[in-house]
């Protein structure tokens, strides 16, 4: 069994990121939002695109009140009123000021701007009652970004700041990776779909759904193949079906050590390399990782010829990874070491791990010290720092219902037993924390 962190860290070295010149679409600056940001984007515009005023005030030339005091206060003339969105008339001359407003253009003649607040007008003239500071509220042409300079780098997540960026300089369209396709299919003789009568034995197949919708979360493309009997001839055709149509491939169960667990020795046979095949956690200790090469699952796509199979592309590897049946040990797994991979093969550039910060304990978590055990419960910001509550009732791998609610996994390392009430914790985020 390999520690968590070898096994992310092994994980992580197998992905091979979307390629910048393959991978690449185009798409329209609405449709941006989340992202995968796949060539550095540049901007025709300076920012500011001119010089212009941060408050509200008078445009001036420095040397005209640089002495100017309460005591002793300086009465200019105002030869222009400059609205926001209105390029300025006049070039402003010694003992002359502007009207100008938060954001218009500063005028031609001046360098500085004084407040309102600090000038007394009457008319068209105004005294200025306190010498500014040079160039004071100016906000300078280019300051903030030079013109087809680096704006915003390849291989960041466009959120909602960066789509404002994007809008203001023009983007309209934004060279993308594409969304990671990802196969997911069930093993099990014993599953039925959420829609079918349940004989006595029979469970109903969450995991296609619990995967496809954090897939869909994490900004991938998901693609449901369904339940697949616990017949290795059935299992043979759906692993080999599921590696031609995506860049990765999620199944659960059929990967511990039962009589009806045939996956590991299937990816086998279809020419997989098997890198892990049990990792020290709990929930979650069985766990296959698995690549295939790109000159395999070519091969595979020859073999199938089928239209409901189609390549996405000639040459790629394909990552696979078989996670337990049960519930909760799929989605843990998920979490703990799908998800960083999935960050890494979109594209993202950085931040792949999970995000795993200290908390103080709400109640006293418990472990059997042998593998790293992970506890679901609610992640919560406090004034004075994180807290973690745990979820009530039992912690097995099959109890679904009181992962609902669930934003944070704690962890307990290997060799501890016990985590006092009021005694901090490492958590592992899985949604944002509560409030």
């Amino acid at each position: 069994m390999l520690p968590a962190v070898e096994a992310e860290s092994l994980i992580l070295k197998l992905v091979q990121p979307l390629s910048a010149e393959r991978d690449r679409q185009i798409v329209l600056l609405p449709a941006a939002l989340g992202r995968i940001l796949a060539t550095t984007v540049t901007s025709h515009l300076d920012f500011p695109h001119w010089d212009n005023s941060a408050m509200d005030g008078y445009a001036v030339r420095y040397s005209d009140v640089l002495h100017c005091t309460t005591e002793k206060p300086v009465t200019l003339e105002i030869v222009e009123e400059i609205p926001a969105g209105q390029p300025p008339q006049k070039v402003i001359q010694p003992g002359q000021a502007a009207r100008i407003l938060t954001g218009s253009m500063l005028p031609v003649g001046t360098d500085s701007v004084v407040m309102q607040e600090q000038t007394q007008r009457q008319g068209d003239r105004v005294t200025v009652l306190r010498a500014p500071e040079p160039e004071s509220f100016v906000r300078h042409r280019a300051s903030f970004y030079q013109a087809n300079s680096p704006l915003l780098a390849a291989g960041i997540k466009l959120n909602g700041p960066e789509i404002a960026v994007l809008a203001a300089a023009q983007c309209t369209e934004i060279p993308v990776y594409r969304r990671p396709k990802v196969a997911i299919l069930s093993t099990g003789d014993e599953l039925v779909e959420p829609d079918q009568a349940l004989e006595p034995g029979q469970i109903v197949d969450s995991n296609q759904y619990a995967l496809a919708a954090l897939l869909s979360l994490a900004g991938a493309e998901p693609t449901r193949l369904g339940i697949v009997p616990d017949r290795p001839s059935a299992l043979k055709a759906a692993i080999a079906q599921a590696v031609t149509q995506a860049d990765m491939v999620l199944s659960s169960g059929g990967v511990s050590v039962g009589d009806y667990d045939y996956v590991d020795r299937i990816l086998q046979e279809l020419g997989a390399e098997l890198h892990i095949r049990a990792v020290a956690v709990k929930p979650g200790k069985p766990l296959t990782v698995a690549t295939f090469g790109a000159q395999t699952a070519a091969n595979m796509q020859e073999q199938l010829e089928t239209a409901s199979s189609p390549t996405l592309y000639p040459a790629r590897q394909v990552l696979y990874f078989g996670l337990p049946g049960n519930p909760v040990s799929a989605l843990v797994s998920f979490w703990r070491f799908v998800e960083p991979a999935l960050r890494k093969l979109s594209g993202l550039s950085s931040h792949w791990r999970p995000v795993i910060t200290a908390a103080r304990s709400q109640r006293e978590l418990k472990s059997g010290g042998l593998r790293e055990t992970y506890l679901w419960g609610q992640l919560r910001a406090e004034p004075t720092g994180f807290s973690f509550l745990p979820a009530g009732g039992s912690y097995s791998s099959g109890n679904l219902i009181n992962l609902a609610q669930s934003n944070a996994l704690a962890i307990i390392p290997i060799g501890k037993t016990q985590i006092m009430a009021g005694e901090t914790v490492q958590v592992m985020v899985t949604h944002r924390p509560l409030t």
